[in-house]
C-alpha cells in the first residue's frame, strides 16, 4: 500500500474559496481524518498560492525534510496530500520554500489544535464527536429575544483567573470552579478573551497564530467544548473575542505564509500594525475574507458559542486610527474593504445562527453599528458604549467637591443611549498599565472607596444598556489586573470584599428578577428622568420602567451629605418600599433597615404625589410601589 497519495478534485470547494463564500472552509482545507476500504487516511491541505515545493513534516515521519512532497490541486494554488498511520495528537508543520528558495516551517492555519507553548506546531485532531448536552439551553436561545432580556457579563482571562500550584487551571477543572462562582454571582453570560491559539500570554490572547485552534494552556479543544456545555447547562451564555483586524507576527504563523504577503496587504506600510506589533488582514482579498467568516462561523457552530466580541472594530472602519495618514481612493478615511467584510460577516452569520449575537468594541461615534446591513448598518448586535465608561469613570475619580461642576458627566449618556444597542462595558482594559483597579479609582477614605464602588455598579445597573465586568472588579481587588497572576482571592478574607461580594451577587439578582431595567432597554419609553438638574448637590433620579407601565425608582447621591426628607414625585397614593440599598449593612454600610415611605398629595417634579426620603453618604436606592392606599383624594 503506498505510503502517500492524492485525491485531487474539490472543484467545487476550490471554487467557492477563491469566490469568499465557503462556509464550510474549516472543514475543507486544514487536516481531516477520512476512511476507505483500506483503513483511515488523513489528508492535508494548504493554501500557498505562491510556494515553490510544500512539504508535510511531523511525528509521522520524523520530520523529515522531503520523504511527503504536496502536489498543487488544479487551481494551482492550495497543495495536498493523504497519509495513512497518522495517529491523533501527532505534530506537524508545513514546510514551504519560497519563490526566492527560503525554506519555512509554517503551522497549520485551520489546525483544530496545537503543541502547548513554547512549541509551535500544529496537532492532528478530530474535532467531531463530542456528545453535548445542552439541547435546553439552544432550544431556550431560540426563543429568547436577548435585547428585552436580561445580560449581565462577567468578562475573564482564563490565565490569571485563579491557579493552582502555579499552574493554569484546565478547561475541566474550569467547569467545575468557573461554573460554581459564576451561578453564586448570578451572572448571566461569561466573555471569554481570546481562547484562540496565541504564543505570547503578553498578548492576552489578542495576537493570533490559530484561528481555529482552541489554545492549549487549558486542555485539549473538547475539554473546552466540556466547559461551554457545563455552563450552558447551569443556564450561563457564554461569549469569546475574536479577532479579524490583526495577526502575529511570529515566523511559525500567518505572516508572510508561503513568501509573499498572503494574509496581510501587499504594500508593507498598508500591512504593519504600529501600534501592536503585529499585521493587518487584507480584506481586500477574497480568501483572507473568507479565511476569517469560516473561523467566526467555526467557533459559534462548533463550541456552541452564544456571541462573540469583534475586536478592535475603529482601527479596523478608519484607515487612520493608528496615526497613519492613508486615505481611500475617495480621499476619504473609511476603510471600504474592512466594512464590507464586517457588513457580510454579520450578515452570514445572522443567516446561519439567527438565534447568536455579534457585539462591537468600536470607540467612535461611527453611525448605524447596531443598525441592520439593509439599514445602511454594519450590522452588528451590540456595541460596548465606550463614552458612558469614558464619561462616568472621570466622574468618579473626582474629589466629590467637584462634582457638580461636571454634572453632565452623570447625564449626557441619555441623549444618544438608545441610538444604537449598548453594552456598558469596565472591562479588562479599565484596570491595566496605570489606571488603577476599579476600586484604587474610588478617591476618599477605605470605606468611602466602598461605598462609592457599591454605588458606581448601582448606576451601571439601572442605566440602560447590558452589564460588563472583569474579573476581579465585583471583589473589590485593589491590584491592577496582571496577566501573570490570579485575581488577589485573599481580599475576601476581610470583610469589606465579603460585603461588596455579597452586594454585588444581589446586585445582579435584583437586575434579573426585575425587567423594570431591561424590558425597554432599547427604547426611551423605558426610561424617564425624575430629578437630572441637581448638579448643586450631585445627586440624580429616575426610573426605569417596563412595558406593563411598572417602575423602579432610581435615586443616585454621589456626595458624601446625607440627604434628609428629599422629595421625590410619585404617580399613586400608596406604600413605596425600598426594594435595594446599597447603604445597607450588609453590604457594609451604615442601614439596618429599610424606612417605608407613604405618599402624600403634594405634587413634585409634574408628579400627582410625592415621598420624602432620606439619602445616604455615597449610595444608591431603588424604590417600587408596593400597596395602593385606598384613600379619597379631593
Amino acid at each position: 500500500m503506498e505510503k502517500y497519495f492524492y485525491q485531487g478534485n474539490n472543484e467545487t470547494d476550490v471554487y467557492l474559496f477563491h469566490e469568499g463564500n465557503n462556509n464550510n472552509l474549516y472543514k475543507f482545507l486544514g487536516t481531516h481524518i477520512y476512511s476507505d476500504g483500506f483503513g483511515t487516511y488523513t489528508r492535508f491541505l494548504v493554501w500557498a498560492p505562491n510556494a515553490k515545493h510544500v512539504n508535510l513534516v511531523g511525528d509521522f515521519n520524523d520530520w523529515d525534510d522531503y520523504s511527503l512532497p504536496l502536489q498543487k490541486l488544479h487551481d494551482e494554488q492550495i497543495w495536498e496530500i493523504c497519509i495513512r498511520d497518522v495517529k491523533i495528537f501527532d505534530s506537524y508543520k508545513y514546510r514551504i520554500v519560497t519563490q526566492d528558495s527560503e525554506v519555512l516551517y509554517k503551522a497549520d492555519p485551520f489546525a483544530f489544535h496545537s503543541e502547548l507553548k513554547p512549541k509551535t506546531a500544529s496537532k492532528v485532531y478530530d474535532i467531531d464527536g463530542y456528545k453535548w448536552n445542552d439541547i435546553k439551553w439552544l432550544t431556550k436561545r431560540e426563543e429568547t429575544d436577548i435585547f428585552h432580556n436580561p445580560m449581565s457579563i462577567y468578562e475573564i482571562n482564563l490565565s490569571s483567573w485563579r491557579k493552582r500550584d502555579e499552574n493554569y487551571l484546565s478547561y475541566v477543572q474550569l467547569a467545575d470552579e468557573l461554573v460554581s462562582y459564576l451561578k453564586e454571582m448570578n451572572y448571566t453570560h461569561v466573555e471569554f478573551m481570546p481562547l484562540m491559539e496565541h504564543p505570547f500570554d503578553g498578548s492576552w490572547g489578542y495576537q493570533l497564530t490559530g484561528f481555529f485552534a482552541a489554545t492549549s494552556r487549558f486542555g485539549c479543544p473538547k475539554d473546552l467544548m466540556y466547559l461551554i456545555d457545563k455552563l450552558h447547562q447551569n443556564d450561563i451564555g457564554v461569549i469569546m473575542d475574536w479577532v479579524p483586524a490583526h495577526f502575529c507576527r511570529d515566523d511559525f504563523g500567518l505572516r508572510k505564509f508561503d513568501g509573499s504577503n498572503l494574509f496581510e496587504k501587499s504594500d508593507q506600510y498598508l500591512a504593519d500594525n504600529d501600534q501592536w506589533g503585529t499585521l493587518n488582514f487584507d480584506f481586500s482579498k477574497k480568501e483572507v475574507v473568507n479565511f476569517l467568516i469560516s473561523s467566526a462561523l467555526f467557533w459559534l457552530k462548533y463550541y456552541h458559542l452564544d456571541g462573540i466580541r469583534v475586536d478592535a472594530v475603529a482601527y479596523m472602519i478608519y484607515l487612520n486610527f493608528a496615526g497613519k495618514d492613508i486615505k481611500n481612493e475617495d480621499g476619504g478615511y473609511e476603510n471600504k474593504e474592512a466594512i464590507e467584510f464586517i457588513k457580510k460577516l454579520n450578515q452570514t452569520i445572522k443567516q446561519e445562527f439567527p438565534s447568536t449575537f455579534v457585539i462591537a468594541e468600536e470607540s467612535t461615534s461611527w453611525p448605524n453599528v447596531t443598525k441592520p446591513v439593509e439599514e445602511d448598518g454594519l450590522g452588528f448586535d451590540f456595541k460596548w458604549n465606550m463614552g458612558w465608561m469614558n464619561d462616568i469613570i472621570k466622574y468618579m475619580k473626582m474629589d466629590p467637591i467637584f462634582r457638580k461642576d461636571h454634572h453632565n458627566l452623570l447625564t449626557f449618556s441619555i441623549m444618544y443611549t438608545f441610538n444604537e444597542n449598548y453594552i456598558l462595558p469596565f472591562s479588562h482594559d479599565e484596570v491595566v498599565h496605570m489606571k488603577n483597579s476599579m476600586i484604587g479609582k474610588m478617591p476618599g477614605t477605605y470605606d468611602e472607596k466602598f461605598d462609592q464602588i457599591r454605588l458606581l455598579y448601582s448606576f451601571m445597573f439601572a442605566h440602560p444598556g447590558k452589564k460588563l465586568l472583569f474579573m476581579g472588579n465585583d471583589i473589590g481587588q485593589f491590584d491592577e489586573w496582571n496577566e501573570y497572576k490570579d485575581i488577589t482571592w485573599e481580599v475576601l478574607e476581610y470583610e469589606k470584599h465579603q460585603q461588596l461580594k455579597h452586594f454585588m451577587k444581589d446586585l445582579n439578582k435584583f437586575y434579573r428578577d426585575n425587567n423594570e431595567f431591561y424590558d425597554l432597554d432599547t427604547s426611551y419609553s423605558g426610561f424617564q428622568w425624575e430629578d437630572v438638574n441637581n448638579a448643586n448637590e450631585s445627586l440624580i433620579i429616575f426610573e426605569r420602567i417596563n412595558s406593563k407601565n411598572e417602575k423602579i425608582i432610581c435615586i443616585f447621591n454621589f456626595t458624601p451629605v446625607k440627604r434628609e426628607k428629599y422629595p421625590v414625585g410619585v404617580d399613586y397614593y400608596a406604600l413605596y418600599s425600598v426594594v435595594l440599598n446599597s447603604s445597607m449593612k450588609k453590604y457594609g454600610g451604615n442601614l439596618l433597615r429599610n424606612k417605608p415611605y407613604y405618599s402624600k398629595n403634594n405634587g413634585h417634579n409634574d408628579r400627582k404625589f410625592s415621598i420624602k426620603v432620606d439619602i445616604e453618604p455615597f449610595s444608591a436606592m431603588f424604590i417600587k410601589l408596593n400597596k395602593l392606599r385606598n384613600i379619597n383624594i379631593k
